[in-house]
């Protein structure tokens, strides 16, 4: 017979996946939280507009792999390192290698697949 999770275990399981990721570029290892999905739809709430349309594909491509990777980089408490636009778009001035690197892992810790990232972006 198949025991079902309660209420209570589902809200108390620890979930959030973290990955620690060496970036070379950077000089060290950073750390990858997969987010929640108040997180997610936040996330990708920023593709969409006021009037509830999908945001023009050049305004979802901006600082598309920096804003992935400002939702997902933590410190070693797990509490987000990048929090303003500000510094998104300091993030999205560093190496694309280094932010692809990031942001392949915190998409797979996230559930985003490839069609969701093709969705999100317009592709």
């Amino acid at each position: 017979m198949t025991e079902y999770l309660s209420a209570e275990q589902i809200l108390t399981a620890d979930d959030l996946a973290i990955e620690d990721v060496p970036v070379p570029e950077w000089g060290g290892t950073v750390r990858v939280k997969g987010m929640s999905g108040k997180e997610r739809d936040r996330f990708e709430a920023g593709f969409v507009g006021a009037d509830m349309k999908q945001a023009a594909k050049d305004k979802a491509l901006e600082n598309y792999r920096a804003r992935i990777a400002a939702a997902c980089l933590v410190d070693a408490k797990g509490d987000r390192m990048f929090r303003s636009a500000a510094e998104v778009a300091r993030l999205s001035e560093k190496s694309a290698e280094a932010l692809q690197r990031v942001v392949d892992v915190a998409n797979r810790l996230s559930g985003l697949t490839e069609d969701d990232v093709e969705e999100l972006t317009g592709n």
